[in-house]
Protein backbone atom coordinates (compact mmCIF):
# COMPACT_ATOMS: atom_id res chain seq x y z
CA UNK A 1 0.00 0.00 0.00
CA UNK A 2 2.57 2.63 1.14
CA UNK A 3 5.08 4.19 -1.29
CA UNK A 4 8.49 3.86 -0.69
CA UNK A 5 9.32 6.66 -2.39
CA UNK A 6 8.15 8.49 0.74
CA UNK A 7 10.85 9.33 2.74
CA UNK A 8 9.66 12.86 4.40
CA UNK A 9 6.53 14.04 5.33
CA UNK A 10 4.67 17.48 6.66
CA UNK A 11 1.74 16.71 9.04
CA UNK A 12 -1.23 18.73 10.15
CA UNK A 13 -1.09 18.37 13.55
CA UNK A 14 -3.36 19.90 16.30
CA UNK A 15 -2.21 17.16 18.98
CA UNK A 16 -6.15 15.44 18.54
CA UNK A 17 -7.42 12.07 18.38
CA UNK A 18 -6.84 11.78 14.75
CA UNK A 19 -3.36 13.19 14.40
CA UNK A 20 -2.36 11.89 17.47
CA UNK A 21 -2.13 8.50 16.00
CA UNK A 22 -1.22 9.23 12.29
CA UNK A 23 2.38 9.80 13.40
CA UNK A 24 2.75 6.40 14.40
CA UNK A 25 0.81 5.05 11.90
CA UNK A 26 2.65 6.99 9.16
CA UNK A 27 5.84 5.38 10.23
CA UNK A 28 4.36 1.91 10.31
CA UNK A 29 3.37 2.17 7.31
CA UNK A 30 5.56 4.36 5.21
CA UNK A 31 8.78 2.46 6.13
CA UNK A 32 9.45 4.77 8.92
CA UNK A 33 9.50 7.95 7.57
CA UNK A 34 10.23 11.04 9.21
CA UNK A 35 7.08 12.88 10.30
CA UNK A 36 7.35 16.26 10.74
CA UNK A 37 4.82 17.79 12.59
CA UNK A 38 2.96 21.58 11.75
CA UNK A 39 0.13 23.37 14.31
CA UNK A 40 -0.80 26.50 13.06
CA UNK A 41 -1.61 28.85 15.64
CA UNK A 42 -5.35 30.39 14.93
CA UNK A 43 -5.89 30.93 18.27
CA UNK A 44 -6.68 27.13 19.97
CA UNK A 45 -4.98 28.39 23.15
CA UNK A 46 -3.96 26.09 25.41
CA UNK A 47 -4.68 23.10 23.08
CA UNK A 48 -1.15 23.80 21.79
CA UNK A 49 0.38 23.75 25.81
CA UNK A 50 2.41 20.25 25.78
CA UNK A 51 2.37 19.43 22.00
CA UNK A 52 5.58 19.59 21.02
CA UNK A 53 6.50 16.95 23.87
CA UNK A 54 3.86 14.51 22.69
CA UNK A 55 4.40 15.15 18.57
CA UNK A 56 8.04 13.88 19.48
CA UNK A 57 6.92 11.09 22.01
CA UNK A 58 4.74 9.60 19.54
CA UNK A 59 7.18 9.81 16.80
CA UNK A 60 7.69 12.90 14.87
CA UNK A 61 11.15 14.33 14.17
CA UNK A 62 10.31 18.12 14.86
CA UNK A 63 7.22 20.22 15.56
CA UNK A 64 7.06 23.65 14.11
CA UNK A 65 4.44 25.65 15.96
CA UNK A 66 3.10 28.53 13.86
CA UNK A 67 1.64 31.75 14.88
CA UNK A 68 -0.91 32.55 12.34
CA UNK A 69 -3.55 34.48 14.47
CA UNK A 70 -2.61 38.39 13.45
CA UNK A 71 -2.65 37.29 9.59
CA UNK A 72 -5.85 34.79 10.30
CA UNK A 73 -7.93 37.82 11.26
CA UNK A 74 -6.93 40.86 9.20
CA UNK A 75 -6.36 38.48 5.80
CA UNK A 76 -9.27 35.71 6.00
CA UNK A 77 -11.72 37.05 8.99
CA UNK A 78 -12.07 40.62 8.16
CA UNK A 79 -12.82 40.21 4.61
CA UNK A 80 -15.16 37.51 5.24
CA UNK A 81 -17.15 39.27 8.04
CA UNK A 82 -17.07 42.71 5.38
CA UNK A 83 -18.71 40.62 2.61
CA UNK A 84 -21.16 39.62 5.29
CA UNK A 85 -20.76 36.16 4.54
CA UNK A 86 -22.81 33.74 6.52
CA UNK A 87 -23.51 30.08 5.07
CA UNK A 88 -26.82 28.51 4.80
CA UNK A 89 -28.15 31.62 6.88
CA UNK A 90 -26.83 30.81 9.82
CA UNK A 91 -22.62 29.48 9.89
CA UNK A 92 -20.29 32.03 11.02
CA UNK A 93 -17.29 29.88 8.62
CA UNK A 94 -15.23 29.38 11.43
CA UNK A 95 -13.56 26.24 10.30
CA UNK A 96 -13.52 27.00 6.71
CA UNK A 97 -11.62 30.30 6.64
CA UNK A 98 -8.79 28.73 8.58
CA UNK A 99 -7.94 25.43 6.68
CA UNK A 100 -6.32 27.82 3.93
CA UNK A 101 -4.32 29.87 5.98
CA UNK A 102 -3.16 26.51 7.49
CA UNK A 103 -2.52 24.45 4.52
CA UNK A 104 -0.68 27.42 3.00
CA UNK A 105 1.79 27.16 5.86
CA UNK A 106 1.81 23.51 5.21
CA UNK A 107 3.25 23.75 2.32
CA UNK A 108 5.58 26.54 2.88
CA UNK A 109 7.58 24.19 5.59
CA UNK A 110 7.08 21.34 2.90
CA UNK A 111 9.04 23.19 0.58
CA UNK A 112 11.84 24.36 2.75
CA UNK A 113 12.02 20.81 4.86
CA UNK A 114 12.29 19.34 1.31
CA UNK A 115 9.49 16.97 1.99
CA UNK A 116 7.72 14.61 -0.14
CA UNK A 117 4.55 14.13 0.87
CA UNK A 118 2.24 16.46 3.25
CA UNK A 119 -0.41 14.72 5.40
CA UNK A 120 -3.82 15.80 6.97
CA UNK A 121 -6.14 13.78 9.25
CA UNK A 122 -9.03 14.88 7.36
CA UNK A 123 -11.78 11.69 7.42
CA UNK A 124 -13.44 10.97 4.11
CA UNK A 125 -17.03 12.63 4.87
CA UNK A 126 -15.95 16.24 5.97
CA UNK A 127 -15.42 19.57 4.44
CA UNK A 128 -11.95 20.12 5.71
CA UNK A 129 -10.39 17.72 3.35
CA UNK A 130 -11.92 19.66 0.31
CA UNK A 131 -10.64 22.76 1.91
CA UNK A 132 -6.73 21.54 2.86
CA UNK A 133 -6.32 20.24 -0.34
CA UNK A 134 -7.33 22.95 -2.83
CA UNK A 135 -5.38 24.89 -0.55
CA UNK A 136 -1.93 22.55 -1.50
CA UNK A 137 -3.23 22.36 -4.76
CA UNK A 138 -3.20 26.35 -5.39
CA UNK A 139 0.56 26.43 -3.77
CA UNK A 140 2.40 23.05 -4.50
CA UNK A 141 0.45 21.28 -7.13
CA UNK A 142 2.76 17.99 -7.81
CA UNK A 143 2.57 18.11 -3.81
CA UNK A 144 1.56 14.19 -2.92
CA UNK A 145 -0.96 14.40 -0.54
CA UNK A 146 -2.04 11.75 2.42
CA UNK A 147 -5.27 11.48 3.53
CA UNK A 148 -4.98 8.59 5.71
CA UNK A 149 -9.04 8.05 6.85
CA UNK A 150 -9.33 6.96 3.03
CA UNK A 151 -7.38 4.18 3.48
CA UNK A 152 -6.32 2.79 7.23
CA UNK A 153 -8.00 -0.16 8.77
CA UNK A 154 -9.95 2.03 10.99
CA UNK A 155 -13.41 2.95 10.65
CA UNK A 156 -14.85 5.00 13.43
CA UNK A 157 -13.12 6.91 16.68
CA UNK A 158 -14.03 4.25 18.81
CA UNK A 159 -11.25 1.88 16.82
CA UNK A 160 -8.89 4.92 16.87
CA UNK A 161 -9.02 5.35 21.24
CA UNK A 162 -8.33 1.59 20.67
CA UNK A 163 -5.36 2.25 19.01
CA UNK A 164 -4.06 5.09 20.69
CA UNK A 165 -4.12 3.12 24.07
CA UNK A 166 -2.47 0.19 22.61
CA UNK A 167 0.31 2.36 21.94
CA UNK A 168 0.33 4.16 24.98
CA UNK A 169 -0.34 7.69 23.26
CA UNK A 170 -1.96 9.92 25.29
CA UNK A 171 -4.98 11.93 24.75
CA UNK A 172 -7.09 14.51 26.43
CA UNK A 173 -10.37 12.65 25.32
CA UNK A 174 -12.52 9.34 26.61
CA UNK A 175 -15.33 7.66 25.46
CA UNK A 176 -17.93 9.59 27.17
CA UNK A 177 -16.73 12.95 26.19
CA UNK A 178 -15.77 12.32 22.69
CA UNK A 179 -17.08 14.91 20.49
CA UNK A 180 -15.23 16.19 17.39
CA UNK A 181 -14.23 19.71 18.11
CA UNK A 182 -12.24 22.34 16.23
CA UNK A 183 -11.34 25.84 18.29
CA UNK A 184 -9.52 28.58 17.09
CA UNK A 185 -9.76 32.43 18.01
CA UNK A 186 -13.36 32.79 15.95
CA UNK A 187 -15.03 29.42 17.25
CA UNK A 188 -15.61 26.14 18.61
CA UNK A 189 -17.37 23.30 16.92
CA UNK A 190 -18.96 20.46 18.61
CA UNK A 191 -20.05 17.80 16.07
CA UNK A 192 -20.94 13.97 16.98
CA UNK A 193 -22.38 12.04 20.26
CA UNK A 194 -25.98 12.91 21.13
CA UNK A 195 -25.73 15.85 18.53
CA UNK A 196 -25.53 13.00 15.27
CA UNK A 197 -29.91 12.92 16.59
CA UNK A 198 -31.07 15.92 15.64
CA UNK A 199 -34.34 15.32 17.84
CA UNK A 200 -31.33 15.98 20.72
CA UNK A 201 -31.71 18.96 22.24
CA UNK A 202 -28.09 20.22 23.04
CA UNK A 203 -26.57 19.60 26.67
CA UNK A 204 -25.89 23.24 26.87
CA UNK A 205 -26.20 23.57 30.87
CA UNK A 206 -23.81 20.41 31.07
CA UNK A 207 -20.57 21.06 32.49
CA UNK A 208 -17.80 21.30 30.36
CA UNK A 209 -19.90 20.96 26.96
CA UNK A 210 -19.56 25.19 26.11
CA UNK A 211 -16.08 26.39 26.77
CA UNK A 212 -16.53 29.49 25.29
CA UNK A 213 -19.34 31.20 27.35
CA UNK A 214 -22.37 30.71 28.98
CA UNK A 215 -25.52 29.29 27.41
CA UNK A 216 -28.55 32.26 27.75
CA UNK A 217 -30.11 30.70 30.71
CA UNK A 218 -27.08 30.88 32.95
CA UNK A 219 -26.39 34.89 31.53
CA UNK A 220 -26.66 37.91 33.62
CA UNK A 221 -29.82 39.09 34.44
CA UNK A 222 -28.44 42.46 33.45
CA UNK A 223 -28.36 43.78 29.98
CA UNK A 224 -24.45 44.58 29.19
CA UNK A 225 -24.05 47.54 26.51
CA UNK A 226 -21.13 48.11 23.97
CA UNK A 227 -20.13 49.93 21.24
CA UNK A 228 -18.31 49.28 17.99
CA UNK A 229 -16.28 51.41 15.97
CA UNK A 230 -15.37 50.91 12.47
CA UNK A 231 -13.26 52.57 9.38
CA UNK A 232 -13.67 51.54 6.46
CA UNK A 233 -15.58 48.63 7.25
CA UNK A 234 -13.21 47.12 9.91
CA UNK A 235 -13.71 47.26 13.50
CA UNK A 236 -11.27 49.48 15.16
CA UNK A 237 -12.12 50.47 18.68
CA UNK A 238 -14.11 48.88 21.66
CA UNK A 239 -15.95 51.37 23.83
CA UNK A 240 -13.96 53.66 22.90
CA UNK A 241 -10.19 52.10 22.97
CA UNK A 242 -8.12 51.16 20.09
CA UNK A 243 -7.34 47.44 20.19
CA UNK A 244 -5.88 45.62 17.80
CA UNK A 245 -7.63 42.70 15.40
CA UNK A 246 -6.44 39.87 17.88
CA UNK A 247 -7.11 41.72 20.58
CA UNK A 248 -10.64 42.53 19.37
CA UNK A 249 -11.46 38.99 18.60
CA UNK A 250 -10.85 38.03 22.21
CA UNK A 251 -12.24 40.69 23.74
CA UNK A 252 -15.22 40.40 22.04
CA UNK A 253 -15.38 36.79 22.64
CA UNK A 254 -15.23 37.09 26.45
CA UNK A 255 -17.99 40.19 26.81
CA UNK A 256 -20.31 37.70 24.27
CA UNK A 257 -19.52 34.36 25.98
CA UNK A 258 -20.68 35.96 29.54
CA UNK A 259 -24.01 36.95 27.67
CA UNK A 260 -24.86 33.79 26.30
CA UNK A 261 -24.48 35.31 22.90
CA UNK A 262 -23.27 33.09 19.58
CA UNK A 263 -24.51 29.79 20.05
CA UNK A 264 -25.79 28.44 16.26
CA UNK A 265 -27.48 24.84 16.34
CA UNK A 266 -27.61 24.10 12.73
CA UNK A 267 -27.75 21.01 10.30
CA UNK A 268 -25.95 22.31 7.68
CA UNK A 269 -24.99 20.71 3.85
CA UNK A 270 -22.05 19.67 3.76
CA UNK A 271 -19.62 19.82 0.57
CA UNK A 272 -19.67 16.22 0.04
CA UNK A 273 -22.92 15.56 -0.04
CA UNK A 274 -24.89 14.93 3.16
CA UNK A 275 -26.27 16.68 6.08
CA UNK A 276 -24.39 17.16 9.09
CA UNK A 277 -25.62 18.44 12.59
CA UNK A 278 -23.14 21.08 14.42
CA UNK A 279 -23.16 23.45 17.62
CA UNK A 280 -21.14 26.48 16.96
CA UNK A 281 -19.72 28.62 19.96
CA UNK A 282 -19.09 31.54 17.81
CA UNK A 283 -19.93 34.78 20.76
CA UNK A 284 -17.40 37.45 19.39
CA UNK A 285 -17.68 36.86 15.59
CA UNK A 286 -21.62 37.35 16.18
CA UNK A 287 -21.38 40.49 17.86
CA UNK A 288 -18.90 41.83 14.96
CA UNK A 289 -21.19 40.50 11.90
CA UNK A 290 -24.28 42.32 13.86
CA UNK A 291 -22.06 45.77 14.68
CA UNK A 292 -21.56 46.14 10.84
CA UNK A 293 -24.77 44.70 9.64
CA UNK A 294 -26.25 47.67 11.32
CA UNK A 295 -23.70 50.20 10.15
CA UNK A 296 -24.19 49.17 6.48
CA UNK A 297 -27.91 49.91 7.21
CA UNK A 298 -26.77 53.98 7.03
CA UNK A 299 -23.87 53.84 5.02
CA UNK A 300 -24.68 51.91 1.94
CA UNK A 301 -27.18 52.70 -0.73
CA UNK A 302 -30.16 50.38 -1.36
CA UNK A 303 -29.16 48.60 -4.99
CA UNK A 304 -25.19 48.56 -3.30
CA UNK A 305 -27.12 46.94 0.01
CA UNK A 306 -29.08 44.95 -2.02
CA UNK A 307 -26.39 43.28 -4.06
CA UNK A 308 -23.50 42.55 -1.61
CA UNK A 309 -26.22 40.31 0.69
CA UNK A 310 -26.67 38.79 -2.75
CA UNK A 311 -23.18 38.48 -3.11
CA UNK A 312 -22.75 37.31 0.48
CA UNK A 313 -23.92 33.53 -0.28
CA UNK A 314 -22.01 33.01 -3.26
CA UNK A 315 -19.15 34.98 -1.24
CA UNK A 316 -20.05 32.55 1.74
CA UNK A 317 -20.12 29.11 -0.77
CA UNK A 318 -16.80 29.75 -2.20
CA UNK A 319 -15.26 30.25 1.54
CA UNK A 320 -17.07 26.87 2.53
CA UNK A 321 -16.29 24.76 -0.54
CA UNK A 322 -12.32 25.79 0.16
CA UNK A 323 -12.35 27.86 -2.37
CA UNK A 324 -10.25 30.93 -0.71
CA UNK A 325 -7.22 30.97 -3.79
CA UNK A 326 -9.58 31.34 -6.33
CA UNK A 327 -10.02 34.20 -8.64
CA UNK A 328 -13.91 34.59 -7.77
CA UNK A 329 -13.39 34.84 -4.37
CA UNK A 330 -10.45 37.61 -4.84
CA UNK A 331 -12.51 39.24 -7.18
CA UNK A 332 -15.14 39.43 -5.01
CA UNK A 333 -13.08 40.53 -1.96
CA UNK A 334 -12.05 43.72 -4.32
CA UNK A 335 -15.67 44.60 -5.02
CA UNK A 336 -16.42 44.46 -1.26
CA UNK A 337 -13.55 46.44 -0.48
CA UNK A 338 -14.59 49.15 -2.60
CA UNK A 339 -18.33 49.14 -0.90
CA UNK A 340 -16.90 49.58 2.61
CA UNK A 341 -14.89 53.13 1.56
CA UNK A 342 -17.28 54.96 3.60
CA UNK A 343 -18.94 52.27 6.09
CA UNK A 344 -17.06 53.85 9.19
CA UNK A 345 -18.56 54.71 12.20
CA UNK A 346 -20.17 53.64 15.78
CA UNK A 347 -22.30 50.74 16.47
CA UNK A 348 -23.80 50.68 19.90
CA UNK A 349 -25.31 46.93 20.87
CA UNK A 350 -27.32 45.48 24.41
CA UNK A 351 -26.52 42.06 25.24
CA UNK A 352 -28.93 40.46 27.14
CA UNK A 353 -28.91 36.38 27.31
CA UNK A 354 -28.10 35.14 24.37
CA UNK A 355 -29.99 38.43 22.00
CA UNK A 356 -27.71 41.19 20.25
CA UNK A 357 -30.29 44.20 20.81
CA UNK A 358 -29.72 47.50 18.42
CA UNK A 359 -29.47 50.67 20.57
CA UNK A 360 -28.06 52.94 18.10
CA UNK A 361 -25.42 53.73 15.25
CA UNK A 362 -23.90 56.66 13.78
CA UNK A 363 -21.41 57.54 11.22
CA UNK A 364 -20.29 60.46 9.40
CA UNK A 365 -21.03 59.28 5.92
CA UNK A 366 -24.81 58.56 6.84
CA UNK A 367 -27.57 58.44 4.07
CA UNK A 368 -29.98 58.94 6.45
CA UNK A 369 -31.38 61.93 6.29
CA UNK A 370 -33.60 63.03 9.19
CA UNK A 371 -35.19 66.36 7.33
CA UNK A 372 -36.49 63.66 4.44
CA UNK A 373 -37.86 60.88 6.03
CA UNK A 374 -39.68 62.71 9.53
CA UNK A 375 -43.55 62.33 9.33
CA UNK A 376 -43.65 66.09 10.10
CA UNK A 377 -43.72 69.24 8.55
CA UNK A 378 -40.89 69.92 6.01
CA UNK A 379 -39.10 71.48 2.96
CA UNK A 380 -36.98 69.33 0.89
CA UNK A 381 -39.77 66.72 -0.14
CA UNK A 382 -42.57 66.86 -2.26
CA UNK A 383 -45.28 64.56 -1.52
CA UNK A 384 -47.10 65.69 -4.84
CA UNK A 385 -43.83 64.67 -6.77
CA UNK A 386 -44.62 60.92 -5.33
CA UNK A 387 -48.26 60.77 -7.99
CA UNK A 388 -46.09 61.21 -11.18
CA UNK A 389 -43.30 58.58 -10.26
CA UNK A 390 -46.04 56.14 -9.38
CA UNK A 391 -47.52 56.31 -12.72
CA UNK A 392 -44.47 55.78 -14.85
CA UNK A 393 -43.37 52.93 -11.94
CA UNK A 394 -46.76 51.35 -12.42
CA UNK A 395 -47.07 52.36 -16.15
CA UNK A 396 -45.69 48.04 -17.46
CA UNK A 397 -48.89 46.77 -14.97
CA UNK A 398 -51.23 49.40 -16.21
CA UNK A 399 -50.71 48.32 -19.70
CA UNK A 400 -50.91 44.71 -19.23
CA UNK A 401 -54.03 45.19 -16.96
CA UNK A 402 -55.87 47.05 -20.12
CA UNK A 403 -54.78 44.44 -22.32
CA UNK A 404 -56.67 41.73 -20.26
CA UNK A 405 -53.19 39.78 -19.36
CA UNK A 406 -53.54 39.75 -15.29
CA UNK A 407 -55.70 36.82 -14.26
Amino acid sequence: MADNKIKKVVLAYSGGLDTSIIIPWLKENYDNCEVIAVSGNVGQGTELDGLEEKAIKTGASKLYIEDLTKEFVEDYIFPTVKAGAVYEGKYLLGTSFARPIIAKRLVEIAKKEGADAICHGCTGKGNDQVRFELAIKAYAPDMKIIAPWRTWEFKSREDEIEYAEKNNIPLKINRETNYSKDKNLWHLSHEGLDLEDPANEPMYNKEGFLELGVSPEQAPDKPEYITISFEKGIATKLNGEKVGSVELIEKLNEIGGRNGVGITDIVENRLVGMKARGVYETPGGTILYAAHDKLEEICLDKDTLHYKKNLANTFADLVYDGKWYTPLREAMSAFVDSTQEYVTGDVKLKLYKGNIIDAGVTSPYSLYDEEIATFDEDEVYNQNDSAGFINLFGLPIKVRAKKGLIK
